[in-house]
């Protein structure tokens, strides 16, 4: 094992001393406080003279020419903010803007955005996206481009002008908006363009077609006039007031409640956030989506409140590479099983959140909540903290120790010693080369409850080799049957996983498509507590295809075998017959699924499967379709069918999805949504209809109105609405 590490950490030492294509380079003017008027004209003199970037890269449908329609961008500031001015020339003036909502999606919207990697790190950057309509994004990036969370927020101003063959963008981003280190002379930087209207995507620094249009591998420099000073970030203090009212048909039960609590937010220094929260509520955050589950296993959901973004790689970061056995969690902090085993909210009391940069090689994180006690429902009291470090390690990787602690408050009778307290440690190797061709993760954890004296460690090392023609993915992961981790979020435990993975990259030179790539995947689950036995294999082939359009095909191939320790019904029927327990399936399917051009007034994606399913029969035909009256209307429906057909005395099952969603921009500052959601796999119509108005900057007026019914027995189950003010005032 020392053995392999050492070959890998090698071959990532030596692909990182190899010079990449020269990097571009723009100069950044320091002005006079007042110079620019954020009027989208830049007609002042300061840009005349102002440096540019210019001379994109296309990235798609090629990424060996420049870009059709060329692109522009210039940068100055002054002691307190910093100033973006592009042109965009376009071949006419027939726009591609989805909605006038913040934080829109940029693979449906024409829009320029810049990253700014202000540590120099390749791991982490700010992002600032725009839309020739003067829609704002912004989005903190981590894991070096791959993971994008929208649900950051910060204040900063943008107007734009349309013309008939290009458009105007001027924005203003307050240095106190992002973190940086004092006295920095310069940062890393990258343009790029979403050209709806040519099916072009192109870039300010050339990124090769098989990587991430954002990865932080390719980036230009920005060299500042002179050094930079403090931020000067304001304390920002987040007050609210919400209204509720609400009936439990079930119970016959009415609630009425005024609630108020805040978050306020403090900087220390330049590169260190602290978030303190009071008694939080998080009942504007969007419904989440429903979804149909044939799994043996849980499904994890994102995590969506503004209290847990900032920084949040330091955070849930940690553990598998592929999402299903990770140490932290924070979506359970606030959740809680009642004494019946159903899943209901538990009450924050309230939290600190620290979180950034300590110098150029360090980061720290440590986050710590404490949750009510709900005794009626046989709920303790908690205190939930997560302790991250995390440093540098050559160009692009860092070495991550962290410590995760969940403790019981007070004595309760219906409290389990052996659930007291629960611990997680570990130390993690996340590895990505200079020009990101080789990533890894090799990690070591351990757990520790009451009573323990077992192993309870979970490890993975896995490499990706992804160079331009072809990709390769080797993976190792053992969990241990008793590792336990109450604030993380762990599919299943006692199995070895092993995996490899190899695809093959084809770029034709003209036609319509812009890349074609066959591949092959074998993973294997192998359970130590039944002499190795053999629990699952998948085997998968499959060829995709994109198209010069932006649409793309994929078709699979799959066969299984699934080893059922337990019973398992995969249609959950009510009092169902499960398919018996220590027998061993093997079955075959495909699938094969269409995602259209998304920048069309009309889009939609598509995907059928079907074949054997354990001793059975499965087919599923998923598809959502979207329509648009830009900039104003957007108009959705997903659904989805999955039939199930077992043999005597097993059930069928024929279950239904079905989700039309209307979401309408009156302004850049008035949105209102309504999604209607009807599963009957879990028995309920669910209706979320929210009315936004953004009446300053990040602060908005709710009114949010949810409505559930049974579908079996059609009647109500569940009614609410309520009234939510929140305010972010700058002191």
């Amino acid at each position: 094992m020392k053995k392999l590490v050492y070959l890998f950490v090698s071959l990532h030492f030596s692909l990182s001393v190899f010079s990449q294509e020269k990097a571009n380079n723009i100069s950044v003017k320091l002005i006079a406080d007042g110079a620019i008027t954020i009027d989208g004209k830049l007609d002042e003199d300061a840009w005349k003279s102002a440096d540019s970037g210019n001379q994109f890269w296309q990235f798609f449908p090629s990424d060996s020419t420049r870009s059709i329609n060329p692109t522009e961008f210039r940068l100055l500031y002054d002691e307190h903010t910093i100033y973006i001015g592009i042109r965009a020339e376009v071949k006419s003036d027939n726009y591609v803007v989805s909605s006038l909502r913040r934080d829109f999606g940029g693979a449906a919207n024409d829009n320029v955005t810049l990253m700014f990697d202000t540590f120099n790190d390749g791991t982490t950057a700010f992002l600032f996206g725009m839309t020739p309509y003067g829609v704002q994004r912004e989005v903190f990036v981590s894991g070096g481009g791959s993971d994008f969370n929208t649900s950051w927020d910060q204040k900063w101003q943008l107007q734009s002008t349309k013309f008939d063959d290009h458009y105007i963008l001027e924005a203003a981003i307050p240095f106190s908006s992002i973190k940086f280190h004092e006295g920095a002379t310069s940062w890393r930087v990258q343009c790029y363009r979403w050209d709806m209207q040519t099916n072009e995507q192109s870039a300010w620094s050339r990124v090769p077609q098989n990587q991430l249009l954002s990865s932080l591998a390719f980036m230009g420099n920005m060299q500042f006039e002179k050094p930079l000073g403090k931020s000067r970030k304001p304390i920002a203090i987040i007050p609210y007031v919400n209204a509720l009212t609400s009936r439990n048909f079930a119970t016959d039960s009415n609630d009425s409640k005024l609630s108020f609590g805040g978050d306020a937010k403090l900087s220390i220094g330049n590169s260190m956030n602290l978030d303190i929260t009071v008694n939080p509520d998080f009942s504007n955050v969007e419904v989440d989506e429903n979804f149909t589950n044939l799994t043996r296993f849980e499904v994890f959901i994102p995590e969506k409140r503004q209290f847990f973004i900032d920084n949040n790689d330091l955070f849930g970061g940690y553990g598998d590479a592929y999402g299903s056995a990770n140490p932290f969690f924070s979506r359970r902090i606030g959740l809680a099983s009642d004494a019946m085993g159903n899943l209901i909210e538990n009450r924050i009391l309230g939290g600190v959140r620290l979180s950034g940069k300590l110098n150029d090689n360090w980061r720290l994180g440590f986050l710590n909540l404490q949750t009510a006690a709900d005794t009626k429902n046989e709920i303790a009291s908690n205190n939930n903290m997560m302790f991250a470090l995390q440093r540098k390690m050559f160009s692009r990787s860092s070495l991550g120790f962290f410590a995760v602690n969940r403790q019981t408050f007070g004595d309760y009778k219906f409290m389990d010693p052996a659930n007291e307290y629960n611990r997680v440690f570990g130390i993690e190797y996340n590895l990505a080369s200079a020009d990101n061709s080789l990533t890894g993760k090799f990690y070591l954890h351990k757990s520790l409850q009451p009573n323990d004296t077992k192993g309870n460690y979970s490890w993975q090392t896995t490499i990706t080799w992804q160079p331009r023609k072809f990709n390769y993915i080797l993976d190792f992961q053992y969990v241990d049957e008793d590792f336990r981790a109450d604030l993380g979020f762990v599919q299943r435990t006692g199995v070895l996983k092993n995996g490899n993975g190899f695809s093959y990259n084809f770029y034709p030179k003209s036609g319509k498509v812009s890349r074609h790539s066959p591949g092959a995947m074998a993973l294997y689950y192998w359970r130590p507590d039944m002499d190795w036995k053999k629990s699952d294999h998948v085997y998968n082939l499959y060829y995709s295809i994109n198209f010069t359009n932006q649409s793309t095909l994929r078709a699979d191939y799959r066969n299984n075998y699934v080893y059922l320790t337990h019973g398992f019904d995969p249609t959950r029927t009510p009092n169902g017959v499960p398919l018996p327990g220590k027998e061993g399936y093997t079955y075959n399917n495909f699938s094969l699924s269409y995602n259209s051009n998304p920048g069309k007034v009309l889009s939609f994606t598509s995907n059928l499967s079907g074949g054997q399913f354990f001793n059975g029969e499965s087919y599923s035909a998923a598809t959502v379709l979207t329509y648009r009256i830009q900039p104003w209307v957007s108009l959705s429906l997903n659904t989805r069918y999955d039939a199930i057909r077992l043999p005597s005395p097993h059930s069928d099952a024929n279950l239904w999805l079905v989700s039309p969603k209307v979401d309408v921009t009156f302004s850049k500052n008035v949105f209102w949504s309504t999604l209607v959601q009807y599963s009957n796999q879990r028995d309920n119509l669910g209706i979320n209809s929210k009315l936004q108005w953004r009446f300053a900057p990040l602060s908005d007026l709710y009114l949010v109105y949810n409505d559930n019914y049974f579908t079996k027995d059609f009647g109500p189950k569940f009614r609410s609405i309520n009234l939510k003010l929140t305010y972010w005032l700058n002191l």
